[in-house]
């Protein structure tokens, strides 16, 4: 059963595409809303209306929503590398290895965190959305290393809250293409949807504020290999930030890296690792601390280039 809805354009979306402010006035993804206008679901003052056209204020937009879909079901499916790195009544700790999403959602069949430990028999908080359940933060499928799952409703609404409000310490290790100048710094630079790829993000004047403190650790010939410390939590920060600094992860060909260095290096993803968190444990308040070592591909990428020095 569809849902249909008739509203007037708020003077704060005028002149905003169709699907921007249409995601941000009913909370859908762009992608989501794009859909829509192809099947003339949108309509602007009558007229079947185009994901790039423009919104004015005072018009009036008809939007024709599809049934929600159900909620995906977590599947217990064991998973191969997901090491648990520590576990207690509140939290499990976990290294996730590459190739494996946080949790299930539309489009994924592949291995997941949630379903590893369900398989595992591991319970975790029944807080969050069906397939979420647990879920205080994320890594991209393509990014390993640590991550904390809530187990208890407490520590969910604890971690919950420390996330939000930054309190978290979040440390990635990069190799980025060349060598970022000044050799430690803040990247400062609002991120949104690209306005072109809905696939992929990118600094947007009027995106969401972005905040990235990076460190050289060694240089090496072709690349560098960065210490990050992430003060917002954007999705693909670290990527989009060094992309737009002409530095992207090594292997990060969706953001721009050199396919001939990533094939030299045998990479098949972008060089990027969780490589620490630490947090104040829900149950005591104590600080806490989990750190990961490099898994076996970008360890080997690291060992070429070094050879190479």
């Amino acid at each position: 059963m569809s849902d249909s809805r008739t509203l007037p354009v708020p003077d704060g979306l005028d002149g905003m595409r169709v699907d921007a402010g249409l995601a941000k006035l009913l909370g859908l993804s762009r992608t989501v809303i794009a859909a829509l206008t192809e099947s003339g679901d949108v309509l602007l003052d009558g007229q079947p209306a185009g994901k790039s056209d423009r919104l004015m204020a005072g018009s009036w937009l008809e939007v024709t929503l599809p049934e929600p879909d159900r909620p995906v079901e977590v599947k217990a499916i064991p998973v191969a590398g997901l090491v648990i790195l520590h576990q207690d009544d509140d939290v499990v700790v976990v290294d996730k290895p590459v190739g494996v999403a946080a949790h299930p959602s539309p489009g994924w069949s592949g291995p997941t965190v949630i379903g590893g430990l369900a398989a595992a028999g591991i319970r975790v908080s029944t807080s969050g959305a069906a397939e979420r359940q647990g879920v205080v933060h994320r890594l991209d499928v393509g990014t390993t290393g640590v991550m904390v799952v809530a187990k208890s409703e407490h520590a969910y609404t604890v971690l919950k809250r420390a996330f939000k409000e930054r309190t978290v310490e979040k440390r990635y290790h990069a190799l980025v293409q060349g060598h970022p100048d000044p050799s430690l710094g803040t990247i400062d630079a609002p991120i949104d949807r690209h306005p072109r790829h809905d696939y992929k993000w990118a600094v947007v004047a009027g995106g969401k504020p972005s905040i990235t403190h990076y460190e050289t650790i060694e240089a090496f010939r072709a690349a560098s290999l960065m210490d990050v410390h992430l003060e917002t939590g954007r999705t693909h920060q670290i990527r989009v930030h060094f992309s737009a600094l002409r530095h992207p992860c090594v292997g990060d060909l969706t953001y721009g890296a050199d396919p001939v260095l990533a094939k030299r290096l045998g990479l098949s993803r972008q060089w990027l690792h969780a490589r620490s968190l630490g947090f104040h444990h829900p149950s005591d308040g104590q600080w806490v601390e989990f750190t990961s070592d490099y898994p076996a591909d970008l360890a080997a990428a690291l060992a070429v280039l070094e050879a190479d020095y």
